[in-house]
């Protein structure tokens, strides 16, 4: 028997705020239920999974009889981004938060940044929107040469940079000088490389974004599997997020669409183990834009692509579609915010209509599939194996 598990990530599709949402300022999001009752959404094929019958689901309506498994997740670890909840999915519990700036980077930093890279001077060092930043910053990086460096709420090093001003290459080595600088107290979990092009007043990001991730530690599922001989196929920026750590194969993606085309063509080869795929666009282009008529199109156009994925599994795959965090594009914030994640669990051989309630961790996903592949238990989580499989 070929256990195979096709993981998609749909980056911040979170379900209602946790109960210690407003010690990080999230009172009140809900990314989906929000949207839902916002716009509209009709996603049908994910309802037929149960999607409005998760416990505390919100404006998506529930079905008779779903033909998957469903439930939300909590999250424990001390944060809100797309590292942490990525890497408590495998098993990984960050106790401790990774480091923000809300008034920039200490000048150390910054200083050190320079003489690594040679470069003389740079822009920004505050925290800002990306989209806005370069609007108001970019004509000054055209003319000087001067990458625009900015954070946000997350723990993020962020430089921008226009591709015909500092290529793609030139601009991933700053972010790699930048990723070993940050280290220790300064950890943050991501350096983020954000190309754009394009004339004054109209300057917009390309697909060429890069994440420079802190090391995982080596404790977790995917470095199991890896080491047990399986597939580990990571599509999007799954790679990015973990540093390469228990990845056999990659592929970068351009968007959603992209995402679901190259998780796809992985699905209809050989190969044993788990096809993680993230698809950023909800967060990138919708969430932190706070674009809901956006953010509902892309919840709409992924869910009509749901059969096509469906149809590509073998008898013996596991369908897991969850989230890593929200970002409620209906709240005043453009941040992410602290919410739980649907989860929905489908396989030809599993059992339909299962209730998986709240687990009490993202990581439930990894322990489930380190039972289901006969690996050692992860450190955190609770396995549901038993509730799905008949």
């Amino acid at each position: 028997m070929k256990n195979r598990v096709i993981w998609i990530v749909l980056d911040s599709v979170g379900m209602g705020e946790l109960p210690d949402a407003e010690r990080f300022g999230d009172k009140g999001s809900n990314t989906l239920g929000n949207i839902a009752a916002s716009v509209g959404l009709s996603v049908p094929n994910m309802r037929k999974l149960g999607l409005g019958n998760i416990e505390g689901m919100q404006n998506i309506e529930m079905v008779d009889n779903p033909k998957g498994c469903y439930g939300r997740l909590a999250e424990i670890s001390d944060g809100k981004d797309t590292t942490i909840g990525h890497w408590e999915m495998v098993g990984i519990y960050s106790k401790q938060p990774f480091p923000t700036y809300p008034q920039g980077f200490p000048e150390n930093i910054i200083e050190r940044f320079k003489q690594e890279t040679g470069v003389e001077g740079v822009l920004g060092n505050c925290v800002a929107s990306g989209t806005e930043i370069i609007k108001r910053l970019g004509d000054e990086h055209v003319r000087t040469g001067y990458p625009i460096v900015y954070t946000s709420a997350d723990s993020v090093f962020q430089i921008a940079c226009h591709e015909s001003i500092c290529p793609v290459e030139r601009l991933y080595e700053m972010c790699g000088k930048a990723r070993e600088i940050l280290t220790g107290r300064d950890a943050a979990a991501r350096v983020i490389a954000r190309p754009f092009v394009g004339e004054s007043g109209n300057y917009t990001r390309t697909s060429n974004r890069r994440d420079f991730s802190l090391k995982p530690p080596a404790d977790n599922l995917l470095v199991r599997m890896k080491e047990a001989g399986l597939d580990v196929i990571a599509v999007g920026k799954i790679e990015d997020i973990f540093a390469g750590e228990g990845i056999t194969e990659a592929v970068h993606t351009k968007d959603n669409m992209d995402g679901v085309k190259q998780t796809i063509r992985y699905m209809k080869e050989e190969n044993t183990g788990l096809i993680f795929t993230n698809l950023v666009d909800f967060d990138m282009k919708w969430g932190h834009r706070n674009d809901v008529q956006g953010y509902a199109q892309g919840l709409e156009q992924f869910d009509s692509v749901l059969p096509e994925i469906m149809e590509a599994m073998k008898p013996e795959d596991i369908l897991i579609i969850t989230a890593d965090h929200g970002c409620d594009p209906t709240t005043p914030s453009t941040d992410h915010s602290r919410e739980y994640v649907p989860v929905l669990v489908y396989g030809q051989k599993l059992l339909q209509n299962i209730n998986l309630k709240t687990g009490k961790t993202y990581a439930d996903i990894g322990q489930t599939v380190a039972e289901l592949f006969g690996l050692k238990p992860l450190a955190v989580g609770e396995s549901f194996l038993g509730k799905i499989r008949q």
